[in-house]
């Protein structure tokens, strides 16, 4: 089940709401029976129990046995988690540790790169036989959350979880489970407990969730399409212009996509009062491939930044080392696919260049903009195939090698027929709500009922709108998983 799809939408959501909102009554009962007896020590008990209940459920839709993976796992991180807490010394500490992060790798590396490293293996000679196991829908997105718990448990960064059932609901959330954020667990440790979710919370997350479905449905499904029909198939007689044309709308249907997803989980938590890190700010707007990756999967980032670069030494020794390591595990992270390493390893490269260089040299704006863009464009190119031979061919046409000249006549009729989508997707990938904050004061609209008003009323058109348009190109879609879903 994807927030994507009209089940989730029209079924999961209203059960849910219906349920959460019965939680919230039975959990008011209990505070004001309990008022002059002390503190009730698990106000929000049954509003956790209803979303715990329906985090089960939307993970177990499509793959009901890998719920068993994911208990034992958090089995795992809990007991491990309270041994941390429990040892006096140092040197037991960083055994459990390692334990608990050993476990987490080989659970997510037996699951994602058995089979990958069964044939590279085999490939250069050894005889080698591995199984292929299929991929549980977000396993990589809840095994890092369940290192950065450890670790931050281990830095005492944040107490060890003392009840199994909350640890589960941290890591099973469901509107952050299957594609990220990756949210650590001090971000709502304190929420998972206590939390007030007033009627701007439900407003703005309501808001935040339809702009994702809008991203989702209406650009990254379409630009989807695009790219598949010009760089998804045979590429033997790839002209220039269909290469070009087939990855501009790969790199804007991925953002889109990603992006849109992380607005509908950021929405789906604010929601029901959890407040979720951002994990996009705009990065097609970035002057520097340094820059572009603190906008991107700003969540993924930092994790890498605070769990590998730093430990490693950071900035202090062995940068370029440090940097191609986190991004060799990058690129590991997003796939057990030899693609998937040589991007890592193409914006590990980048960026090791650009601290000696372009980050110290002062140059015209827009020339770094022009420079990012062709890079990014050009990296999404390594990204989309997992075919090295395609991926080959894909860079002959896009460099102008191709066996084809001129534009084909299919390539302009796509270009014609998605000329508004795609000048829009390019403008909505600009900063225009930053840009809009910072010219109007938000402070004389809500000390004015009016605007305030008129602002609400408008953000309330905009969403009917973006539901009643997704839902129409809903009916009947074949294309409509998310991308992040397979990592």
């Amino acid at each position: 089940m994807v927030f994507s799809d009209l089940l989730f939408i029209f079924v999961f959501m209203p059960f849910f709401i219906l349920t959460y909102i019965g939680g919230y009554f039975i959990d008011k009962k209990r505070i004001q029976g309990t008022r002059f007896k002390g503190e009730l020590k698990r106000p929000m008990l049954w509003r956790n129990i209803s979303l715990m209940i329906f985090s089960v459920l939307f993970y177990s839709w499509g793959e009901p046995v890998y719920i068993l993976l994911m208990l034992f796992t958090v089995l795992i991180n809990f007991i491990v988690g309270l041994l941390i807490n429990g040892c006096s010394g140092n040197k037991w500490k960083k055994f459990w540790l390692f334990i608990g992060v050993l476990s987490d790798i080989a659970i997510l590396g037996s699951f994602k790169y058995l089979g990958f490293f069964g044939e590279s293996l085999s490939s250069i000679g050894f005889n080698v036989s591995l199984p292929h196991l299929a991929l549980p829908i977000g396993i990589s997105f809840y095994i890092f959350q369940s290192i950065s718990y450890l670790v931050d448990v281990f830095r005492k960064d944040s107490e060890a979880q003392k009840n199994y059932f909350d640890l589960l609901l941290y890591i099973a959330m469901f509107p952050q489970l299957i594609a990220g954020p990756i949210v650590r667990y001090g971000d709502v440790a304190d929420e998972l407990q206590q939390r007030q979710t007033s009627i701007e919370d439900i407003s703005e997350g309501s808001y935040r969730f339809f702009i994702g479905l809008g991203k989702k449905v209406i650009f990254a499904n379409i630009l989807g399409e695009i790219a598949t029909q010009l760089i998804g198939g045979s590429l033997e007689n790839l002209s220039a212009v269909e290469a070009w044309v087939g990855i501009i709308a790969f790199t804007l249907q991925i953002y889109f996509d990603f992006s849109g997803y992380s607005d509908m989980a950021i929405g789906l938590g604010r929601s029901v009062g959890f407040h979720f890190p951002e994990n996009f700010n705009h990065p097609y707007v970035s002057k520097s491939m340094t820059e572009f990756w603190r906008r991107w999967h700003i969540s993924l980032g930092s994790f890498f930044r605070d769990y590998v670069y730093i430990p490693m030494g950071g900035n202090r020794r062995h940068q370029a080392l440090n940097i191609l390591t986190v991004w060799f595990l990058t690129g590991m992270w997003h796939g057990a696919s030899w693609n998937f390493i040589i991007w890592g390893l193409y914006y590990g490269l980048i960026i090791s260049i650009e601290k000696v260089t372009l980050l110290k040299w002062k140059v015209p704006g827009i020339l770094l903009h022009i420079y990012s863009v062709f890079l990014i464009v050009a990296g999404f190119g390594i990204f989309y195939f997992d075919d090295l031979g395609k991926l080959s061919q894909f860079y002959k046409a896009f460099f102008g090698l191709g066996t084809i000249d001129g534009i084909p006549v299919h390539v302009e009729s796509l270009i014609f027929d998605n000329f508004w989508l795609l000048i829009a997707a390019i403008i909505f990938c600009i900063p225009i709500r930053p840009w809009l904050k910072e010219k109007i004061d938000v402070r004389t609209i809500s000390n004015n009922v009016k605007v305030a008003h008129s602002v609400q009323l408008t953000r309330a058109l905009i969403s009917v709108t973006i539901l009643i348009i997704s839902v129409a190109l809903l009916i009947g879609a074949t294309n409509n998983a998310f991308i992040y879903t397979r990592f």
